[in-house]
């Protein structure tokens, strides 16, 4: 089956290439034979190898770089608060640089000599005297004009078990103060000096209504002002205490230009082609043109800040739109495109390129994502959902995590490429508690003790335990239930192969896979929302963390069905814990001890079984260098500077 979809795939992009390759003239260094008759799968990686061995890539003869980039859509605008979509912020980065990165859950300056802290100095958290009539965020983070009656948290108070009722009297709140300095060696490409009033005038540019951009922080900002040339300092509202102030930083935009010299106003700059078509940055390269429908090139920006260092290392970016995922393998094989980034490939083409890049041909650039996977258990379902409580019991949660082999879904479904999970965080992020988690292997002789321990016995011999003497579920009920999910591939395919194990060991599960919008509609008939499961597969973000399983997130009526803690789940020390991180700023004593703490008591309880991160990949040829994907930048173009081809 496999060999056959193999052979499918690159047969459609062994044809795609040759019209494209009869269709266009590339220059000579650059043309590679992919005309093939084999009929497998390893004849035609052969015979591709042997091409590129033929004709390998020449330098250019004026010395110049060129690199081409195969990206999967045209973006529709270039302006900053035009558009989020990836293919916008592939070539974002090639404009601009920073002006702060998130790297492995870390966030790192580019623009600033250093993120602001409140163990350095630069970011303060003051008390302030309020009074009737001010402006502050309330008990429930919302900007409000202050009234009496109002629940508010008054100084030192960061949850609502310590908010109090305004009663009109003055009373005291914290406000924070956060202070940015800006690297003094920027300019604009067009020579203009960058200076901290850039980023007051996108913070202008954010708050106009006319700016489709969320108001979320500039709600809750009391003032953004410059203090010099270089320095610019971001003061929140009182009780708005913000968990990432160290990026109330606005990126940069040229007052000098868009304001001063055109007079674009915020609705202008929509559909300006100086800001929508033909941006300006400080970053690595300038934008040389935009032929729609085909691509977008950009040139070396000689004045940009790390030119010293011999940055970027190449001279010109083309980004090429290809929306046929088999064209752009096709082109990138034919040695039309240097890279094939994520949103140009698809999942089907996976067993292929781990082919090609076995033999050579690519290379793959492999990261997880910020998306985790991971099996909830219906722990308490809704009061008329009928079932038998299977899942009260940690002992079966324990003994179902025991019996599946969630290596070998790694191993398979994901080729090796991810790593089975313990926590809601995998191991790379910096609050990951390394030490005292409760781990479960694959021991299918753990989860059967465990059962037998319960009372669930197979005593008639068909493979199917059944209860006795377990205390709400009548003797005899057998250990069966369904486990529900969407219809997505992967999902269908690893919990075909978790069902094997379970029926190792005497579980009884039906596989029910429905589509998404069944699978997520809203409480209180959804079968995820509205409580209304046995056993679901689901995906995350790990931003959300310990946050998902308080038991104040269950979802009900009195939320809307809004809750994500779709298992039920309760435990008093757990929501303790999560509450303490919650309660306090990143990289705070009780922040991490909070989130480990949570993360061990999670890890025993045990209201969902954690299985992998997901993952995304990008090809390239062999020759290219400097390519990294990390996976917390979205893009992996994010460091196009360093991009090289020798």
């Amino acid at each position: 089956m496999l060999h056959t979809k193999l052979l499918t795939a690159f047969g459609a992009m062994v044809l795609l290439s040759m019209i494209l390759l009869a269709c266009t003239a590339p220059t000579p260094e650059r043309i590679i034979e992919t005309v093939v008759v084999e009929t497998t799968v390893e004849k035609i990686v052969e015979k591709v190898v042997e091409k590129v061995v033929e004709k390998p890539q020449e330098s250019p003869a004026d010395g110049l770089k060129t690199l081409v980039i195969c990206q999967g859509q045209e973006p529709d605008t270039l302006y900053w608060y035009g558009s989020d979509t990836l293919a916008a912020r592939h070539i974002l980065h090639a404009v601009y640089d920073g002006p702060i990165d998130n790297r492995t859950y870390r966030h790192q300056a580019v623009l600033l000599e250093k993120l602001p802290s409140l163990e350095d100095g630069d970011a303060i958290i003051n008390t302030v005297t309020v009074q009737a009539g001010d402006i502050v965020v309330n008990d429930a983070g919302d900007p409000v004009e202050l009234t009496e009656g109002m629940m508010v948290r008054p100084h030192d108070c960061r949850a609502t078990e310590c908010a109090v009722k305004f009663t009109g009297a003055p009373m005291e709140m914290d406000q924070m103060f956060v202070t940015f300095k800006l690297r003094s060696d920027l300019k604009w490409a067009d020579d203009t000096p960058l200076r901290v009033d850039d980023s007051v005038y996108a913070f202008e540019l954010a708050s106009d209504p006319a700016t489709p951009v969320s108001k979320f922080t500039i709600d809750r900002t009391a003032s953004y002002e410059t203090l010099g040339d270089q320095t610019t300092v971001w003061v929140g509202l009182p009780g708005y205490i913000d968990a990432t102030y160290f990026t109330n930083f606005w990126p940069p935009l040229p007052r000098h230009l868009w304001q001063e010299q055109l007079g674009y106003g915020a609705a202008d700059l929509l559909e300006a082609e100086e800001s929508s078509r033909m941006p300006i940055g400080w970053g690595p390269f300038v934008i040389k043109e935009w032929v729609s429908g085909d691509h977008i090139t950009v040139e070396k920006n000689p004045l940009y800040y790390r030119a010293a260092e011999g940055l970027p290392y190449v001279d010109t970016v083309v980004f090429r739109f290809v929306s046929d995922p088999n064209s752009a393998l096709a082109q990138l094989i034919s040695g039309e495109c240097d890279i094939v980034t994520q949103d140009a490939l698809s999942e089907d083409q996976t067993p292929l390129l781990l082919k090609l890049e076995q033999e050579s041909v690519l290379k793959l650039a492999v990261t997880t994502t910020t998306t985790w996977e991971h099996i909830d258990f219906g722990i308490v379902s809704a009061s008329d959902y009928d079932r038998p409580d299977f899942f009260g019991d940690v002992r079966m949660r324990q003994a179902f995590a025991y019996c599946l082999d969630r290596q070998s879904v790694v191993d398979t479904v994901l080729y090796g490429r991810s790593a089975v999970l313990n926590s809601y965080l995998p191991p790379e992020h910096p609050y990951y508690e390394a030490e005292g988690l409760t781990e479960y292997a694959y021991a299918p002789e753990k989860g059967q003790a465990l059962l037998e321990e319960m009372g669930w016995v197979d005593s008639d011999g068909d493979g199917v335990r059944e209860a006795k003497g377990i205390d709400g579920i009548p003797n005899g009920t057998r250990l069966e239930f369904t486990w529900l999910s969407t219809a997505d591939a992967l999902r269908a395919q690893y919990m075909q192969v978790l069902q094997q194990n379970l029926t190792g060991c005497g579980f009884l599960v039906n596989l029910e896979n429905i589509p998404t919008g069944q699978y997520l509609a809203n409480g209180p008939d959804g079968p995820l929302f509205g409580r209304r499961f046995d056993v679901s597969s689901f995906m995350s973000n790990t931003e959300a963390a310990c946050s998902r399983y308080l038991s104040s997130a269950i979802p009900t009526a009195g939320n809307r069905w809004t809750g994500q803690n779709i298992s039920g789940f309760a435990d008093a020390e757990f929501d303790a814990a999560c509450a303490r991180a919650l309660g306090a700023l990143p990289g705070a004593a009780d922040y991490v001890e909070g989130q480990q703490a949570a993360q061990r008591i999670f890890s025993e309880q045990l209201p969902a079984v954690p299985l992998f991160m997901y993952l995304r990949f990008a090809a390239l040829r062999p020759e290219v260098e400097g390519f990294v994907m990390d996976a917390t930048e979205d893009s992996a173009i994010w460091n196009i500077e360093a991009f090289d081809i020798p």
